[in-house]
């Protein structure tokens, strides 16, 4: 009997030790019920059923409102969710049944009754850290309600915007500009301009995807630039009916605006339109340059140069949510850019045929209208209730027409050069059809395979017209056009398994292009090639706030039509231009490592990257036998860069955030073939301070230096700028008053570039002077019926910092006991 009587024991011990030790993987995400989006570093607890005095297991959500977790246990339990300014919710589960546990989509809602007694302090994160991509929320920053889109990406992460509004991405000037994960003609064939006048209050984030993976398409060597525009989500069913919007106007020595942003829902419909324009009038650029060939022949040049653009835009986005498995979306945008620039210059020249010295004047004048429409339509259905499994069919449309004028008048004549008065008139089309599927599933849990292809059909017209003294020259003009069609497959495996993720992915494009010459030098050609392009990606958990990742992918450049074009432009009568019909894909090889931590306070993103390209686009120039400066394109370049990049955002106290921003890189240039090298080193850095002062007013000011950048033949100089703004907010945060102010730190705020190129047969040197200074006094408000979403909005700006603080600091105690 005893024997019986051990045995039994022993068995129940045993069992209960295994079940004791027995781990349930418990999974979610956890989302804002107003807003639909995930509710980021929210506390989730696990207690045994009916009790709420110790949890067995505790930890927080990522910043996208996911969660994973094993939970050792079997039986019956309560699992908490809560975070600030939220409705704590219960929910039991049962462990040890079924493994994993996915506990699908969960949505909180807001806690009214402590939001009318608790005074909220402190900040959501900016900026969202993933190993392949960062995220800057740009409608959670102050400075959104009073600065352009080109403001903000001063403070982007991974981008600089130099002095004369140029942009680069990790270093690069190669990237694609894309409008919530679409390419966009009007952005992407002038970004600066076009992003300097877009207020910042139309932007919800901007995306900057280093490595964007298989899905997206492989031009870009630097990566993508994706701006994601505000508007209402259709699938966010559990929001209230209404709608919400904000009137804006502005107001400076550089610029004039005013928008209107609408959102709303009713029902399974959500839209949202928006309508903006500016004017903007940046003054005076002054250029001199000095420009001496080895032959003794010298040319010294003065000139002063004055640009307005209005701009214009406005778009249209609906979506209707037919069902709980499947969503309808429309959206629609023109805009609208007539830029004029008026110049005029001086030009001395020296030695040999020009003597002791040959002077002549000239005046410019340059109109710029484009025009651009762009529209899509997008399906997609889900096939599960985890929406885990979907099919999605998208077609889009961008149609943009462009005309530039430019006349040059000398007043003058020489027998020495041709100073006959000139004007030319290019008219060019671009139409552009995309239409694209994808697929995703699971394999398993934590497992998802995506599969798609897409097809772009694009048709460039150009017709360039060019007059001598009020006569057209056939021989100087052209007509062509330009066909390129794209065919892409892919296929991209994510897998997480505990502290692992991996992302793998393969992309086919197929190119077709060809060209017609109607009228010029051009010879028609047709060629098509294929391009085979992988992305992989690596990331190690270290724990809740840290991780590290590794990744590798190649991109591609396709030369445009301004690269590819054989014209040549004559309206300098010292200098040519004209492009390279032979140019070649150029590929890029991209190897990063990606380190990410966060705490309720700090934010610290490092990234060490290296860059190759075996045959890189560059442009460069030459004398030929007429003593003429030529300027194209070539496959000309070996390019190796290699660099590091941070970004640290601390929260100094509840009223004081501090955050920089920065990078240092090696570049390295050769050049076989015009027996040409070039080498140094590039920094940047910005460092700036949110401050909330007294009677709740709100500073902003930073601070951004950047040393010269280099190219095959020489470098552009570095600059120094400053930038502040205050802002108030009145009528319950309903209307915002704000003043801001940027100038350049040499003379007179200006912003002073040298550059400096040196060719196979001269050396020159340039002085610009960019008057950047400028003072901009905003107002906005904001109206709307839809009572919750404000008050979630509120919450979501500023959650609060003790109780932030104090959660992070019990997680850091218990988590070894987990």
């Amino acid at each position: 009997m005893k024997q019986i009587r051990f045995f039994l024991v022993t068995m129940m011990l045993t069992l209960s030790a295994v079940v004791m030790a027995q781990k349930t993987t418990v999974s979610g995400v956890l989302m804002d019920k107003t807003l639909n989006e995930g509710e980021p570093f929210a506390t989730v607890r696990v207690f045994k059923a009916g009790k709420s005095d110790k949890p067995i297991a505790m930890f927080i959500t990522d910043e996208n409102g996911h969660f994973q977790q094993e939970v050792k246990g079997k039986g019956k339990f309560d699992i908490v969710f809560s975070s600030v300014g939220k409705e704590e919710l219960r929910q039991s589960i049962e462990l040890g049944k079924e493994t994993p546990l996915d506990l699908g989509t969960i949505f909180m809602k807001e806690n009214e009754t402590m939001l009318k007694g608790v005074e909220i302090v402190a900040q959501k994160p900016l900026v969202k850290m993933e190993v392949d991509k960062m995220s800057y929320n740009v409608a959670e920053d102050e400075d959104s309600k009073s600065n352009t889109v080109l403001d903000m990406l001063r403070k982007v992460p991974m981008v600089t915007v130099d002095g004369q509004d140029n942009i680069t991405v990790n270093g690069s000037s190669s990237f694609k500009v894309y409008v919530d994960g679409m390419p966009n003609v009007m952005f992407s064939s002038n970004p600066s301009m076009v992003f300097k006048s877009m207020p910042a209050s139309a932007v919800k984030s901007i995306e900057v995807m280093t490595n964007p993976g298989a899905k997206y398409d492989a031009e870009g060597a630097a990566g993508v630039l994706n701006i994601v525009m505000n508007k209402q989500n259709p699938q966010a069913a559990q929001s209230m009916n209404g709608y919400n919007g904000t009137v804006r106007a502005s107001a400076g020595n550089k610029q004039l605006g005013g928008s209107l942003f609408l959102n709303g829902q009713q029902g399974k419909l959500s839209y949202s339109a928006n309508v903006m324009t500016s004017y903007n009038k940046p003054g005076n650029t002054t250029t001199e340059m000095e420009q001496i060939q080895d032959n003794g022949v010298s040319q010294l040049m003065t000139s002063s140069n004055n640009v307005k653009t209005p701009f214009t835009m406005g778009s249209l986005s609906l979506g209707y949510q037919l069902d709980s498995m499947s969503v309808l979306n429309l959206t629609a945008q023109v805009n609208s850019m007539n830029m004029k620039s008026t110049g005029t210059s001086t030009t001395t020249m020296g030695g040999n045929a020009y003597g002791n010295g040959f002077s002549y004047g000239s005046t410019t004048d340059m109109k710029n209208s484009r025009t651009s429409f762009s529209g899509s339509i997008d399906y997609q259905r889900f096939f599960n209730k985890e929406h885990t499994q979907s099919l999605a069919l998208t077609y889009q449309l961008n149609y943009s027409p462009a005309t530039t004028e430019m006349t040059n008048n000398f007043g003058t004549s020489s027998t020495i050069i041709d100073l006959t008065d000139r004007f030319s008139e290019n008219k060019d089309k671009t139409t552009n059809h995309i239409f694209q599927l994808d697929y995703t599933m699971p394999l398993a849990q934590g497992q998802t395979l995506s599969m798609g292809s897409k097809l772009q059909l694009h048709d460039a017209t150009s017709d360039a017209k060019y007059y001598l003294k009020g006569t057209y020259d056939p021989s100087s003009s052209s007509d062509y056009e330009y066909k390129n069609s794209i065919l892409a497959g892919y296929g991209e495996y994510v897998g997480n398994f505990g502290k692992f993720g991996m992302k793998a992915g393969l992309r086919y494009e197929y190119t077709w292009q060809d060209v017609e010459y109607h009228l010029g030098n051009g010879q028609d050609f047709s060629t098509s090639y294929g391009s085979l392009v992988p992305t992989a990606s690596m990331q190690y958990t270290i724990s809740q706030g840290s991780n590290l990742g590794l990744t590798y992918n190649m991109r591609i450049s396709r030369p445009g039509i301004s690269y590819l074009n054989p014209y040549v432009d004559k309206t300098n009568p010292i200098a040519l231009s004209y492009g390279n019909p032979d140019l070649d894909v150029e590929k890029a090889h991209n190897v990063s490592l990606v380190y990410n931590a966060f705490t309720s306070k700090l934010m610290v993103n490092l990234n060490l990257h290296h860059n190759f390209v075996d045959n890189a686009i560059s442009q460069y120039s030459f004398y030929d036998t007429d003593n003429l400066l030529n300027t194209t394109y070539g496959n000309v370049v070996k390019s190796h860069q290699t660099g590091l990049s941070g970004y640290v955002n601390y929260l100094l106290t509840k009223n004081t955030r501090i955050f920089f921003n920065g990078g240092l890189n090696y570049t390295d240039l050769r050049s076989t073939a015009l027996d040409q090298k070039n080498s140094g080193w590039t920094a940047n850095i910005m460092a700036g301070i949110q401050q909330t002062l007294p009677w709740d007013l709100k500073l902003s000011a930073f601070a951004i230096t950047s040393t010269k950048s280099y190219n095959l033949q020489g470098y552009s100089g570095g600059f120094n700028l400053v930038t502040a703004s205050v802002s108030k907010s009145l009528l319950k945060d309903k209307l915002n008053l704000s003043i801001s102010g940027l100038m350049g730190l040499n003379k007179g705020g200006n912003i002073n570039i040298e550059t400096s190129s040196r060719g196979k047969d001269f050396t020159s040197n340039t002085s610009i002077k960019v008057p950047i200074y400028g003072v901009t006094f905003t107002v906005s408000y904001t109206f709307g019926n839809s009572r919750v979403s404000q008050k979630q909005h509120q919450s979501r700006v500023q959650n609060d910092f003790i109780e932030q603080q104090s959660q992070g600091e019990m997680l850091n105690s218990i988590g070894s006991d987990m």
